[in-house]
């Protein structure tokens, strides 16, 4: 199972989960496959085809339970079934209601044996996305900094680059990669003219570019105007109208929102993208928005690269800007920490855990 969680993880499958499967018989590996990107084949049909004949009477190992309804392509169980598997160890049910537990229940019918629930843990921490996505109708996010030891994510001049080391960088081209959208604020936007593409190497990835802003003031010359992919701008619905109008002449799709204390709603925003169909959204900066976003109650996890460096300075900027928490009870926490380190850099993971009662950020 853990080898077929590993096929899963090379696939970029989006608005689909990610899947891997592998087909043993006598204790040998004779098929193996993945979910490559939505539209494709699944994971078990790929697998399937490479055992050939010796998948009659051998064992499926799948990260997810298999399909059981027409989508882009045709359901799972019926190639399972046909193909004379006798017994399928299924990492997770399938919450997608469509799904739910109706894929295994089929299997079952048809005389296979059915083993569910192995190394569950990894296989949903590796679709959190799409997992909350299919249970809440709203996107996995991530809010991802880069600061100095001291929580500073530029000096006082607006000077961020760079702060953390090329390793990190790269980690987090990683991350960009995976994920559907990337937002940042305006001043980030205008201050940085960040081109928010994903480099891994000679590879670029496109996600969807949003800017943040409670005004509509951004400049239509900027970089992100000009990759390929759709570039957002969420503005609150009192926004400047004819400065909306030269961005979207510049080709960015407008997106007006509630607004909530003269800002956009991040949470309405969110609620936009994942009927847009991202699963999963990375928040990059600056401060403001990371602190509406932690206020809203909308972010999932953390990901924040500390470097040996002290910035200092009462005017320098803060990773998470807004009034702050009122009493260290009130804070927001993390949970499963991870911590890993990239030369002298070190990055802290964790899943959010919002306080009982509401509070500021």
């Amino acid at each position: 199972m853990r080898r077929a969680l590993a096929l899963a993880k090379r696939g970029r499958t989006s608005p689909n989960p990610m899947v891997g499967a592998i087909v043993v018989k006598d204790g040998v590996i004779v098929g193996e496959g993945y979910h490559p990107r939505a539209g494709e084949p699944h994971a078990e049909v790929f697998a399937l085809r490479d055992a050939g004949a010796d998948a009659k009477g051998a064992t499926l190992y799948v990260t997810l339970e298999p399909c059981c309804h027409h989508g882009r392509t045709p359901p799972c169980t019926k190639a399972v079934i046909e193909a004379g598997v006798s017994e399928v160890h299924a990492a997770m049910v399938d919450p997608d209601p469509k799904v739910a537990s109706k894929g295994l229940d089929e299997l079952r019918r048809a005389g296979i044996i059915v083993h569910p629930l192995l190394c569950e843990d990894e296989a949903r921490r590796l679709n959190e996305a799409y997992i909350k996505h299919r249970t809440t109708g709203m996107p996995f996010v991530i809010l991802k900094s880069a600061m100095s030891l001291d929580g500073k994510i530029a000096t006082r001049t607006g000077d961020s680059k760079w702060i953390t080391n090329e390793r990190s960088r790269a980690y987090a081209h990683r991350i960009r990669s995976r994920v559907d959208a990337i937002i940042i604020g305006g001043n980030t936007a205008r201050t940085d003219d960040p081109s928010l593409t994903a480099r891994l190497g000679k590879k670029v990835f496109y996600p969807t570019r949003v800017v943040v802003t409670a005004t509509g003031n951004i400049p239509p010359t900027l970089q992100l105007f000009q990759e390929p992919g759709e570039a957002v701008i969420a503005a609150p619905n009192h926004a400047d109208l004819s400065q909306l109008r030269k961005l979207e002449q510049a080709g960015a799709r407008i997106v007006t929102l509630e607004a909530s204390d003269g800002r956009p709603s991040i949470k309405s925003l969110m609620r936009q993208l994942a009927n847009d169909g991202c699963l999963s959204v990375l928040i990059e900066g600056g401060g403001e928005v990371a602190a509406w976003a932690l206020e809203e109650r909308v972010v999932d996890k953390i990901i924040y690269f500390y470097a040996p460096r002290i910035i200092g300075g009462r005017d320098s900027v803060d990773s998470v800007a807004g009034l702050g928490v009122e009493t260290v009870a009130s804070a927001v926490t993390l949970n499963n920490i991870r911590v890993k380190r990239f030369g002298e850099d070190t990055a802290i993971e964790g899943y959010v855990s919002y306080p009982a009662f509401d509070t500021c950020i």
